[in-house]
């Protein structure tokens, strides 16, 4: 089975192992890196008027912000397997700075929103950390070196939105976009001395490249189960987390900007589930794991639901808050438990083709989240809080019957 790229344009042969501090360094970055891409969500609403753009234009950033990002997985991260990948990653960063801090400083609507753009668009260096990650890491420990590597990638999402609304309400947006661009500027020149080298032997060209995705698509089953099980949990990821402030500032809960920015990092707790789902698809327990994972969502679903109900006001509040929270953990240890397994299972396909594969993994797994995000207004609007926890449920059961259907467990 091959794709358009040549067969025998095979990686350089792969390094026996990679240290924990290199590990610890990759997750650090990945976190990092990643609080450009969804810290824009909470700051729409400050970064729109202080430009001069409307309530519906305010929008725009993050949807700019999110197109840049979709641009790097489908045009950027695939150079992964054809350049060697400390400069590409360097350079994408480098890149990243510049744009962050033109963000910081944009006088005008449209500079910052072409900001935006390009700060999505290098934070797609994420997904060129993965997969050089997974190529270090010998074959046993692939799993644990990815579940360890993602979980500051989910640190970071999760963190993002507090991150910024607390720097925001303090200080002011502009300064979480200048203090990021040092972080990352920071970053880049750590990753310059510590990643090793990964030179590739493909002669492939650019075009040719790009065109193989559609093969690797089509030819890869794992890639288009995992990414389409991933797709159904960030499904539910984006329908709780675009509404649950809406219901955290109504009774019994009545929460601020900083209660809600505080309940948000609860979620963060579903981070630690990260390298545990790793170990376990080291262990070939891929399949259970999966389904463990898709309960979870469901479960937390429920709590959601029962806690955030009208009726929660007749028990009392601490009681309720303490139930979303659980569901919050809940659902994020279901979502990254999903997602570490699957970036595990595609990761262990083509060594050739790991930088196209995480690309098209991570871009149609995000086309979840915006349909997740979505719907959430619209049951909102349609059904309130018990809408938007259906409408949750149905992504995690629809995920939980595909992983009880799949015919291939190990993968």
């Amino acid at each position: 089975m091959t794709t358009s790229v040549p067969a025998d344009a095979i990686a350089a042969p792969e390094p026996a192992q990679v240290s924990r501090g290199l590990t610890l360094m990759f997750a650090v970055a990945a976190g990092v890196i990643v609080l450009s891409l969804y810290a824009s969500q909470p700051l729409a609403g400050v970064i729109g008027p202080s430009l001069g753009l409307g309530v519906t234009e305010a929008g725009l950033v993050t949807t700019i912000t999110s197109l840049g990002y979709a641009s790097g997985l489908l045009l950027v991260v695939p150079l992964t397997d054809l350049v060697e990948n400390r400069a590409l990653i360097t350079r994408t960063l480098s890149a990243g700075v510049i744009a962050l801090a033109v963000a910081a400083a944009a006088p005008s609507a449209p500079l910052f929103l072409v900001a935006s753009f390009l700060v999505g668009l290098t934070a797609s260096a994420i997904q060129m950390l993965v997969p050089t990650a997974a190529a270090l890491a010998p074959v046993s420990e692939r799993g644990r070196v990815v579940g360890n590597v993602m979980s500051g990638l989910m640190l970071g999402i999760l963190l993002s939105r507090p991150a910024a609304s607390l720097v925001a309400e303090y200080a002011g947006w502009r300064w979480f976009y200048g203090i990021l661009a040092g972080l990352v500027a920071l970053l880049t020149i750590v990753l310059a001395r510590v990643v090793p080298e990964r030179r590739h032997s493909q002669t492939a060209s650019y075009p040719r490249l790009i065109a193989s995705l559609f093969a690797l698509l089509k030819q890869e089953p794992v890639l288009r189960r995992r990414a389409a099980s991933q797709g159904l949990c960030m499904g539910a990821f984006g329908v709780f987390w675009t509404s649950v402030a809406l219901r955290l500032a109504e009774p019994p809960f009545g929460l601020s900007q900083t209660g809600i920015a505080v309940f948000a990092l609860a979620g963060a707790a579903g981070a630690v589930v990260a390298p545990i789902a790793g170990r376990a698809g080291d262990r070939g327990q891929t399949r259970p794991g999966t389904i463990l994972a898709h309960l979870g969502i469901l479960g937390a679903m429920a709590l959601a639901a029962c806690g955030g109900a009208e009726e929660a006001g007749t028990r009392p509040a601490s009681l309720a808050l303490g139930m979303m929270v659980v569901a919050a953990i809940v659902l994020d240890l279901g979502v990254v438990g999903d997602q570490t397994l699957g970036r595990r299972a595609i990761n262990m396909l083509r060594p050739e083709a790991r930088g196209r594969l995480n690309g098209l993994f991570t871009g149609l797994f995000f086309l979840g989240v915006a349909v997740g995000s979505g719907l959430s207004g619209l049951a909102w609007v349609q059904a309130g809080w018990a809408g938007v926890c259906a409408v949750g449920a149905l992504f995690g059961a629809a995920a939980l019957v595909l992983s009880l259907s799949d015919l291939h467990p190990s993968a």
